[in-house]
């Protein structure tokens, strides 16, 4: 198969995929061929793509689960505009939780708690844990056993992030007011290092535990969000 096929037939499937796709789901496209594509060069037409689709409207990009073809930040507003639901609103209080959750974990609802200052309600970690954005990672070796929560992998897909080490420093999101309606797209600073791996939970220095400067006197406050 020649370059230029396997451009078109890797952009014609990530453009009817449901969800991401990686190297291997995607090499395993072609294991029936008479001669099987290496990864390789899956690689390569996808970087070729990559380059194509450069100051357009859609791109192509590489999250924690894999490739996809997305619109543009630049472009969402206008694209909204074709659909009559409304983005989904979240108050201040779960934002301020889920982002505790992305630079503390693995931590217990119990630190998360002592960070914010206020007691958290249990239906912001079902949310949390309902659109798949956290889970239950273990248990904390204390009395009572406190479950620790971490992200996952739908949320770094969600927010377009390939690993956790792709999220912002914490310096540029010490005012929730500022963040934009995806929460962490658009912040420049990349490279807080919290983890290679996506898979990966670390915690933070003890000395870091009021590092998130968090407000807990504006819990009423919601936020816009899209998704």
């Amino acid at each position: 198969m020649n370059a230029a096929d396997l451009k078109n037939i890797l952009e014609a499937v990530l453009m009817t995929a449901d969800a991401p796709m990686d190297i291997n789901r995607l090499a395993a496209l072609f294991e029936k061929d008479p001669e099987p594509v290496e990864k390789t060069a899956i690689r390569t037409a996808l970087s070729r793509l990559q380059e194509e689709y450069g100051g357009r409207g859609i791109e192509l990009r590489e999250v924690a689960s894999g490739f996809r073809i997305q619109v543009r930040v630049e472009c969402a507003e206008w694209v909204n505009r074709l659909f009559d639901e409304k983005p989904q609103r979240y108050s201040r209080a779960l934002l301020e939780t889920l982002a505790i959750i992305a630079y503390r974990q693995p931590v217990t609802r119990g630190e998360i708690e002592d960070i914010r200052g206020v007691s958290v309600n249990s239906n912001i970690i079902r949310t949390l844990q309902e659109r798949e954005w956290i889970k239950v990672v273990g248990h904390r070796d204390v009395p009572g056993k406190p479950e620790l929560l971490a992200t996952t992998r739908e949320f770094l897909d969600y927010f377009n992030l390939k690993k956790l080490s792709d999220l912002p420093p914490l310096s540029a999101i010490r005012d929730l007011d500022n963040i934009n309606p995806d929460l962490f797209a658009g912040i420049e600073g990349y490279g807080d290092p919290a983890s290679a791996d996506p898979d990966a939970v670390q915690a933070a220095a003890p000395d870091s535990v009021h590092e998130p400067g968090l407000n807990p006197d504006q819990d009423s406050k919601v936020v816009p969000f899209s998704g």
